[in-house]
């Protein structure tokens, strides 16, 4: 078993629950953090290497990018050993064995996330009455469908842009992990004046230095294929996406996707986290001893658990944009305000003002330990 309690503090996590179902091929590892907010609410991982460990550093940003979003919600996190393109029958079986197993952890309510969709919630919310990113025809509001997490990084986007003096009009843009957060900030980006110059998917690098057609990748993705099989531009490596001269990067793929090895590789004005943890604490360092401005994952990228929070209150999708407007750039002027009264990092400044809304939250929990 893994030791992921190296990383347990005063902030938690409250418990990580192995989960192995042998008839199935089930293995899966459910971390809850912090549920001083309220329920804990994060996504349903699915890959064939994701860890404890990565459920922990998710459920934990989670916590905070609840809470500094203000919603009534603690922060956990969920993974399931498996490739998510498998039949969708064995996936369906595998995800419902999941929440069926799942089903005691009353204090976590699951969403989607890589590798799971509002397909995949329906199955959850089927097998135990709860779960979030829901498909529309049962009263959901599919936020991957819908764009939410990528309206949300847009917003915070423009926020930032401020403070280093970028126009979004000409902007370049560069999106690491062309999925559901990726397309939609390309698309929203780009009706705001950007040009996507480079996009990456987990099969390679597309780039085209007079600007990419964001609505044929998308057409191409949604039919199952890869950037590589557009007929224009140039085909690299995935890693090659780290390369390309832009003002716009956006990392919406795996975490630690940019680390001490590697950023030094980046050339680019703004660094928008669109996946949670895609650059570890080092590489945000170095980025800002650069000169280049990164927004926070749990700032940047909260607009999908805003939504989901809007949905399990019964709000509409209506309601889910407008609380994404407020909530993410309420937050980022916050967090650029801190940065430049106390020239201080911008995620030491979004983790203040997270942990400041937790703490308070456990001063009215009875397990709290008040700090005298």
């Amino acid at each position: 078993m893994e030791d992921v309690f190296r990383f347990a503090d005063q902030w938690g996590p409250l418990k990580i629950v192995h989960i192995h179902r042998p008839p199935v091929g089930l293995k899966a590892v459910v971390a809850i953090d912090n549920i001083a907010c309220g329920p804990a609410v994060g996504g349903v991982r699915m890959a064939p290497d994701v860890s404890a460990e990565e459920a922990f550093r998710l459920a934990r940003a989670m916590s905070l990018k609840n809470a500094a979003a203000g919603l009534a919600h603690g922060g956990g996190k969920s993974v399931v050993y498996g490739d998510p393109k498998m039949p969708l029958r064995e996936k369906e079986r595998l995800i419902r064995a999941f929440a069926s197993a799942m089903a005691d952890l009353q204090d976590y309510v699951p969403g989607p996330d890589m590798g799971t969709d509002e397909l995949a919630m329906g199955w959850i919310k089927d097998e135990i009455g709860r779960a979030v990113g829901l498909p529309r025809e049962i009263g959901g509001i599919p936020l991957d469908e819908i764009g939410a997490t990528g309206f949300g990084l847009v917003v915070a986007i423009d926020v930032a842009r401020e403070t280093i003096g970028l126009e979004l009009k000409g902007a370049r843009v560069v999106v690491q992990g062309f999925g559901s957060v990726g397309k939609h900030a390309a698309r929203i980006l780009a009706e705001r004046g950007a040009v996507l110059v480079g996009a990456s998917d987990s099969q390679g690098t597309l780039i085209e230095q007079d600007g990419l057609d964001i609505g044929a990748l998308i057409e191409l993705k949604a039919a199952g294929r890869s950037l590589r099989d557009h007929p224009r531009g140039r085909k690299l490596g995935r890693e090659a996406v780290i390369d390309i001269p832009c003002d716009i990067w956006i990392p919406a793929a795996r975490p630690d996707a940019i680390d001490t090895a590697n950023v030094g590789r980046l050339r680019t004005r703004l660094v928008a986290e669109g996946a949670n943890i895609p650059c570890t604490s080092e590489a945000e360092r170095a980025l800002a001893a650069a000169g280049v401005l990164v927004i926070p994952d749990f700032i940047g990228n909260a607009g999908g658990v805003i939504c989901a929070a809007t949905e399990y209150q019964g709000g509409t999708q209506a309601l889910a944009f407008a609380a994404i407007e407020e909530k993410i750039r309420t937050n980022m002027r916050l967090v650029m305000d801190e940065v430049e009264r106390g020239k201080v990092l911008p995620r030491a400044a979004a983790v203040a003002l997270a942990e400041r809304r937790i703490r308070a939250a456990m001063r009215t929990r009875r397990w709290e330990t008040r700090e005298s």
